[in-house]
Order: structure tokens, then sequence, then C-alpha cells
């Protein structure tokens, strides 16, 4: 079965008309996208839009052979105009299966939002599934027996759609993941290509043609990721970016809670709002027992953050005062964060860690801040040893320091 995205875009394209934003700014060439519009083997359309004859002949196809046109969601504004040749536009009920001619079979896939997936199956038996812009599968009914060969859907506006499809088990490793729907919301380019490979889907340009099972290498998901941030820097944003679209992910909150400092309750709060719902959360800083559980396929880690990690550990070695750090202190602290980076090291799980990076900032005025400074610099550096992927990130910008 083979596929052309005529386009990959959001309904309103990209660049929006009229946006003056950086993304919009930099969305030429190569680089614009209409909206996404799916044309396979030449015989099923999956969306129409406007220009999508022009877009068909520059990909050097015809829309003469298209022998059915299906919409995945409801369109705003005035109704596409139809090209001449080909037949009526409509939508499939939930649920029920339609038969095209050119032997391609079709079932409705429910939606969690206004519109409806398809799932494509073709006369050579490959299985390709399509999802509507910000639309996840509403339920787990119907899932196929063996994964997709192919998924095209709003893999960033929508990252818990690819992790329920992932837990259901319709995207398996070896599933080929295509971003479509894309919007302004991330900057073409390497940032697009960062943030698709870190959820294991990837994004092509319009006028691209696919060919459904055909290997294509699925990008590299790193099992050990380090987020490093000063504050405010967007680096637990980052990661939780990174593990939004894989189910089952336990959020290790270090902090604990602090009683009486509604502040940090308030910090606290924002950061359980942004998370998905079917995230679990656990408060507490034994993490040597999270990271040694022998289970590879258990949850995903997301350890945020080191630097209270730290804080808890010179609280139990008493590294803080001069004295106990002289007489036993500094041995005791050293030994917990050997055996946390031996941890790191020897992990099967997929963990995303979360640190501070104060080794730019002010010296600090005493023995025990630059203590704890000095520290958490050589925990940083030691836990970035044992991971494949660490990032910086300056001013919500993430840079790859490694990987």
């Amino acid at each position: 079965m083979e596929l052309t995205l005529l386009g990959t875009g959001t309904p309103e394209g990209l660049p929006r008309p009229g946006c003056p934003c950086a993304a919009c700014a930099v969305s030429v060439g190569t680089r614009v996208r209409a909206a996404t519009a799916v044309l396979v083997d030449g015989a099923l359309l999956l969306d129409l839009t406007p220009g999508a004859v022009l877009a068909a002949a520059r990909a050097g196809h015809s829309l003469g052979g298209v022998r059915q046109v299906l919409l995945s969601h409801p369109h705003d504004g005035p109704a596409v105009e139809l090209p001449p040749g080909l037949p009526a536009a409509g939508r499939v009920p939930d649920g029920q299966r339609l038969a095209v001619i050119s032997g391609h079979r079709v079932r409705a896939v429910a939606m969690d939002a206004p519109g409806t997936g398809y799932e494509v199956i073709g006369p050579d038996g490959n299985r390709l599934l399509y999802l509507p812009p910000g639309g996840a599968p509403a339920g787990t009914n119907g899932t196929p027996e063996q994964p997709y060969d192919m998924v095209l859907l709003d893999v960033l506006g929508r990252p818990e759609a690819l992790a329920r499809l992932r837990a259901s088990g319709a995207v398996g490793p070896a599933t080929d993941v295509i971003a479509v729907h894309l919007d302004h919301d991330v900057p073409p380019g390497r940032e697009l290509a960062r943030r698709c490979a870190a959820t294991g889907a990837r994004a092509v340009p319009d006028g691209t043609t696919l060919t459904v099972g055909a290997y294509h290498a699925v990008p590299d998901l790193p099992r050990r990721t380090l987020v490093l941030g000063g504050a405010r820097s967007g680096k637990s944003l980052e990661a939780e970016r990174r593990l939004a679209a894989f189910p089952e992910v336990l959020y290790v909150a270090t902090s604990g809670t602090r009683e009486g400092d509604p502040e940090w309750a308030a910090r606290v709060g924002l950061h359980r709002e942004r998370r998905p719902g079917s995230w679990r959360t656990v408060e507490t800083c034994e993490l040597v027992e999270l990271l040694d559980a022998d289970d590879a396929q258990g949850p995903a880690l997301l350890i945020d953050c080191l630097a209270l990690w730290l804080t808890d550990a010179m609280d139990r070695a008493g590294a803080w005062d001069d004295g106990t750090w002289a007489g036993g202190g500094q041995k005791e602290l050293r030994r917990r964060t050997a055996e946390l980076v031996a941890a790191v090291r020897a992990t099967r799980r997929r963990v995303v860690l979360v640190s501070n990076e104060v080794g730019a900032g002010v010296v600090p005025a005493t023995s025990s801040g630059r203590r704890f400074r000095d520290e958490l610099g050589r925990l940083n550096a030691a836990v970035a040893a044992e991971c494949e992927h660490v990032l910086l990130v300056v001013s919500g910008q993430p840079l790859a320091l490694k990987g």
C-alpha cells in the first residue's frame, strides 16, 4: 500500500495566513505545509483540502483514479469545492466498515473529540491508521490483533493519543509513526525533528510518498536522558514532553511536602495539572530502589529532580556542618551518590532525570552553599556519563549536549 501526503499541516496550514509568529515566519520553501490530506494507492483520498489537485500533480499523481473520498473532521468556513470527477466526500459512522472498489477495507474509529479516525487495510494486507487533528481513540475497542504498520496522527498536539495506542498494542516497536496536522506551536526544522523523535515519530515534507509496511528506521529512543537547566528554564516541561507519548509513566517527585508553605504548594499543583491524567506520582528520595526494579517493561520513570535528592542526601549525611563533613559526612555522601550513579548505569527502565545546572551562577557566600554547588556539579557529571542523551535547557530552548 502506497500513500502520498498531499499536505501535513493543520486545517489552517503553515504558515497560518496573517500570523506574525516566528514559526510561521520561517515556514517557507519545503517547510510550507498545506492542510493534511492523504492519497492512498491513487484510489482513496483521506480528507479533501483546497488545492488537492495541484498538490497531487506536484507529487506526480492524479486524482482521476480516486474512488472514495473520506473526511475525518468537521471543516470550518466555506465548503471545499469538489474537483470535477471526484466522488462526493463523506464520513463513515463510528464503528462502521466500508469496502472500496479498489480492494481497500476501511473501518471508522471513534474519537474523543469531534472527528473520525480511519483504519485502512490494503489489498496487500498492510494496515494503516489515520487520525484527525486533535483526536485520540475513544477507548481500546476494536484494537487490532497486531500493531499497525503505519500510523498518521497529531503527535505533537495530542501525544497521549500515541500513548493510548502503545498501551493497547496498536503501535509496536516497528510501527512507522508519522506526525501530521503540524501547527506553528513547534518551530520547523531541527526542533520539529527533535520533538518528533522524542516520541518515536517522524515528520516528512508535503508531497512525500511512503510505502506502508516498508522498512524504515524507527527513531532511537534513549533509555536514559538527563535534562539540565537553571531556575524556570523549562527543564521540567521538556522532561515531561519526552514521555508524554508513552503509557504508564511514574512521576517521581523528590521535593516532598512543605507544611505551611502555600507558594510551594502552588508550584507543585501547577506541575500536577500539567501532567497527563494517566501518570502516577510518588514522592520519595529512595531512587535506587525504583531504578533497580528488574522490570524493563515497567512504567517509565520521570525523576524531578536530582538537586532536591542531593539536598535530602546531604541532610541524612549531616553534610551541611563543616565538622560533620570532615568527620565522615563527605564519605557518607559520596557513598550515597555512588549508589545512585550505579543504579542509573544498571537500570533496565526508561528514565528521564531532571537536575539544576548551578555551576554558572554566583559563588555562594557560605561553605555549605559552596559544598552543595560542588557536589551537585559532580553528581550531574557522573549521571550524565551514564546517560545516552543529555539536554541543557536555556530560556526554554533545549540544546543537545550528548546523543
